[in-house]
């Protein structure tokens, strides 16, 4: 499911029930709305009827493919010609002029209620042989003929509704990712994920809340995956491809009721990111940071991959370093992180460190173990991490010390937080990723080897 909704730049239809054999049938959006228009209605009806019932077909139409409605049910196609389900369209008939022309002009604009995100499932029928709860087709051409407006006719019948105009067009209409999601994973598909997850198991509570939806896929959020897998009866593994992520989005569109008139609604924060679609020249922040990390590590050990600094900031020498990890490891060379490149550059890294024993010895650190560390996390980096801040809690009082118990709890949270807060970094609270695990390492390397630390060296720390 994207964030927002675009028009698509084609639509798969299915000539019949979703559930008979058929042809699937893929043409473009708009030839698709002329063609349901020029079926559902009569071209001398007025054009505020005309219009209000394009509105009203192109809504409906986006709904499905919005909430991927047959493709999450494992269908090949977005809508069928059902009409006992969906709308009316017969394929290669002929279209009329005045019905093409008003879809032209109406083709990027839908309905939806305030405050929602998804298009309104604008439910619709003839008001003649059949009289439903939604819009009826021959009652807009009765409001038309008394002057109503299109907008005026579907507030009618729908409520309180907004239209969204100049919606940007283009675009694929699956939302699965392209490469699975597992632990480590980052970015705005995860965040989905958690959203959805945690939506789910209101109705479902055998499934784990992740709180917070973070954009992070640590292991809390790999406990939700399996709980969903275990509760729906897949093959529980902890990795989101594309069949468990439509199978998410099937149970969630139901939970919703978004395939619904009274639907519950897609709030804003519902779909809001925490990290961008993509890194290239001129991005910044935390995934920037992140994903420097992990290239200058692998360029510490791959001659044709320059190391760059880790300062968030996506600048030359950093996009030339990411031209020569894609050159090398046979990815599009084009300088973007995109999904591909951020999982290939990850699982390089990780496959470096993960031949490195985690243990606690005095005087040495290792690399960041490849996993974000929040919350419910267990294990001997866990255990490296409290051996770590205990150490530096020595010097700085403002750090509390913790039990080394190998279970990252709210104690030691709350170190990590006052180690942040401390030496000014800039981190999601809670949450230890390559960047905080690099400066608590670095921090305790220098402790280690007598460097006091000296003013200026970390900003933020005052008096130091």
């Amino acid at each position: 499911m994207a964030i927002e909704p675009t028009i698509p730049d084609s639509i798969t239809v299915h000539l019949g029930p979703p559930d008979r054999e058929a042809p699937d049938v893929t043409l473009s959006y708009t030839d698709y709305l002329k063609n349901v228009a020029s079926s559902e209605i009569y071209p001398t009806w007025e054009e505020e009827a005309i219009r209000a019932n394009v509105l009203a077909q192109n809504s409906f139409a986006l709904n499905r493919v919005y909430t991927e409605y047959y493709r999450s049910r494992g269908y090949p196609f977005d809508i069928t010609n059902d009409i006992a389900r969906d709308q009316s369209f017969v394929y290669g008939r002929d279209i009329f002029e005045n019905v093409g022309r008003i879809v032209d002009e109406n083709f990027d604009t839908y309905i939806r209620r305030p405050g929602a995100v998804e298009p309104l499932f604008a439910a619709y029928c003839d008001g003649v042989e059949v009289v439903c709860d939604g819009f009826s087709q021959w009652g807009s051409q009765q409001l038309a003929s008394e002057g109503l407006s299109a907008e005026a006719i579907l507030r009618r019948y729908f409520g309180d509704i907004e239209l969204v105009r100049d919606v940007p067009v283009g675009g694929s209409v699956s939302s699965a990712p392209k490469v699975p999601l597992r632990l480590g994973s980052i970015g705005p598909n995860t965040q989905r994920l958690q959203v959805r997850l945690n939506r789910i198991s209101t109705d479902f509570p055998a499934i784990p809340k992740i709180y917070p939806a973070d954009g992070v896929f640590g292991p809390e959020t790999e406990a939700a995956v399996r709980a969903f897998q275990r509760t729906f009866s897949m093959t529980e593994d902890g990795v989101v491809g594309s069949g468990t992520w439509y199978r998410i989005n099937a149970i969630y569109t139901a939970v919703k009721r978004l395939a619904d008139l009274n639907s519950e609604g897609l709030r804003p924060e519902e779909v809001a990111t925490q990290f961008p679609e993509a890194l290239r020249r001129g991005s910044s922040g935390v995934a920037v940071r992140a994903m420097q990390y992990y290239l200058s590590y692998v360029g510490r050990f791959v001659d044709t991959v320059p190391t760059v600094t880790a300062d968030g900031v996506f600048g030359p020498e950093t996009e030339r370093a990411v031209r020569a990890f894609q050159e090398t490891y046979g990815l599009t060379v084009d300088g973007v992180v995109g999904e591909l490149t951020w999982d290939a550059l990850y699982r390089v890294y990780l496959g470096m460190v993960e031949s490195i024993p985690l243990y606690y010895r005095e005087g040495v650190t290792v690399p960041f173990p490849g996993v974000i560390i929040k919350i419910g996390t267990e294990g001997e980096s866990v255990r490296l991490l409290q051996n770590y801040l205990n150490y530096i809690a020595a010097t700085f009082s403002e750090i509390p010390r913790v039990s080394v118990t190998g279970y990252y709890g709210t104690a030691t949270a709350a170190a990590v937080d006052a180690f942040v807060r401390l030496f000014g970094i800039t981190a999601l609270p809670g949450v230890v990723d390559s960047i905080v695990w690099n400066a608590i390492t670095d921090v305790y390397d220098d402790l280690w080897v007598g460097n006091r630390v000296s003013d200026g060296q970390y900003p933020g720390v005052l008096g130091a």
